[in-house]
């Protein structure tokens, strides 16, 4: 016996008397005993020590093995995945019940349920079968430039939802809900054209300003709206709507003005922008796809950079987190929504540029399509991330090019490309059914597994309100 084993120690109630340290360990060891009898009367092993509550409550959590597979399954990924999947079998199911041989193997299922069963699944494989060879690659092309082709087309047609999701993506992180990526796209577009068509430079220096040229026109177009909502308060959408409203009238207005109609002709069309105001070829003349794409990817980059690795994207961010919140910490909320939107209309206005100096070569009125509306989709898709609508905009640019060679192939309407497009919104906007219909755990059930306790504590309670 050493002599710190006389010293007392502190008594958990206030009303004993202290204890020396060799009491305690007598104790201990009776303790012990009596366990390991009553493990031996009741013929067991000795059970594992049990966790205090004080651990748990620490956050002592699960093994570490398993934090990646908890990631994975209670991440937005996961769900954006799913989506699709499900999205595409419901298409299936739609091609299916319209086939006329599934129609008609149906009169006699209950005798034969094998055929409608194998009609079924002939329909939607062979349309599915025929859009990835439309958009991804056709192995039944007799040279490999044919081969690739429809991967090329899948690039091309993505170049401008990549950049108009872009655009999107950004101004919901900063709290702004821009629907005017397609009034945008016609700005920068009209913008883009008429230096295009107009001065006469020379190759590089052209093209530099039809890009400059196109960006300061969506950035102008978006930076009204951030302008007007920072200034007098007024809602995003309504503002966008308008706005998407005036540019398209606008468009057709200057088209047919002399300054930007084709001479001797009286359709709205502009006349053909020079050569030297054309994304060249990617790959060489045999496909479409052209430099754009490469001003898209180095677009997502930036947009990246800005939003993770940047002040002015922390800041942004924290708008859009709190706008509240941020304005005490210091932040000019006016500036962020002003600036936000300008960025956003200078990345549709990209898309504008892509479609004017790329594609159509011309300015016409139909020259944003429906980008500027598929560009929400991707950016929901893409959960707002620049990599994730990167991703977005390359499956949707996939859906575009490879439903016309489905409808060719099969006889499926290209109208059901629109329905799994519509679907992927519906379980986007809805991730607790897309869990619930696969069984995942919510983001909550991790969070409260890794704290130990499901129990709501009042500060928990506080922070979810």
């Amino acid at each position: 016996m050493t002599p710190q084993d006389d010293k007392p120690v502190p008594s958990p109630t206030d009303g004993e008397a202290p204890l020396t340290r060799r009491d305690a360990k007598d104790t201990a060891r009776k303790d012990e005993a009596r366990l390991e009898n009553a493990v031996e009367t009741a013929g067991g092993a000795v059970p594992p020590p049990a966790v205090p509550a004080t651990a748990a409550a620490l956050g002592a959590g699960p093994a570490p093995e398993s934090t990646l597979m908890q990631r994975i399954m209670t991440g937005n990924a996961l769900v954006a995945f799913l989506s699709v999947v499900l999205s595409l079998i419901l298409g299936g199911l739609l091609i299916a019940v319209t086939d006329q041989n599934v129609a008609r193997t149906s009169s006699y299922f209950f005798s034969r349920p094998q055929d409608m069963i194998g009609a079924a699944w002939t329909a939607a494989s062979s349309a599915y079968l025929a859009l990835f060879q439309g958009s991804v690659f056709n192995f039944e092309g007799d040279s490999f430039v044919r081969m690739i082709y429809p991967l090329t087309q899948t690039l091309t047609v993505a170049t401008p939802l990549i950049c108009a999701g872009l655009g999107v993506a950004l101004a919901f992180r900063a709290g702004l809900f821009n629907i005017g990526a397609q009034g945008q796209i016609l700005i920068g577009a009209t913008f883009a054209g008429w230096i295009g068509f107009t001065l006469h430079l020379p190759a590089g220096i052209h093209l530099l300003l039809v890009i400059l040229a196109g960006m300061v026109g969506g950035a102008v177009w978006a930076g009204l709206v951030g302008l007007l909502k920072a200034r007098t308060g007024a809602h995003e959408v309504i503002l966008t709507i308008m706005f998407n409203y005036i540019a398209t009238n606008l468009v057709l207005y200057f088209l047919s003005t002399p300054a930007f109609q084709r001479p001797g002709s009286t359709n709205p069309i502009s006349p053909q922008l020079d050569a030297t105001a054309l994304y060249p070829p990617l790959l060489g003349p045999a496909f479409r796809l052209h430099w754009g794409f490469v001003v898209a990817v180095l677009a997502t980059i930036f947009v990246w950079w800005l939003l993770e690795r940047s002040t002015i994207g922390f800041e942004l961010r924290a708008v859009g987190a709190n706008a509240s919140a941020a304005r005490t910490a210091g932040v000019n909320v006016s500036k962020g929504y002003i600036l936000a939107m300008a960025i956003a209309g200078a990345l549709a206005g990209l898309a504008g540029v892509a479609q004017v100096s790329g594609t159509e070569k011309v300015l016409t009125s139909g020259v944003a399509a429906s980008f500027g509306f598929d560009a929400i989709t991707v950016a929901l898709l893409g959960r707002s991330s620049p990599w994730g609508t990167f991703a977005a905009g390359i499956l949707f640019g996939a859906f575009r090019a490879g439903g016309v060679a489905m409808q060719a192939s099969t006889g499926t309407s290209i109208d059901i490309v629109l329905v799994v497009q519509s679907l992927i919104v519906l379980f986007i906007a809805a991730p607790p059914l897309v869990r619930a219909l696969f069984r995942l755990p919510s983001p909550g059930a991790r969070r409260a597994r890794k704290g130990g306790s499901t129990t709501p504590t009042p500060a928990s309670t506080g922070a979810a309100a």
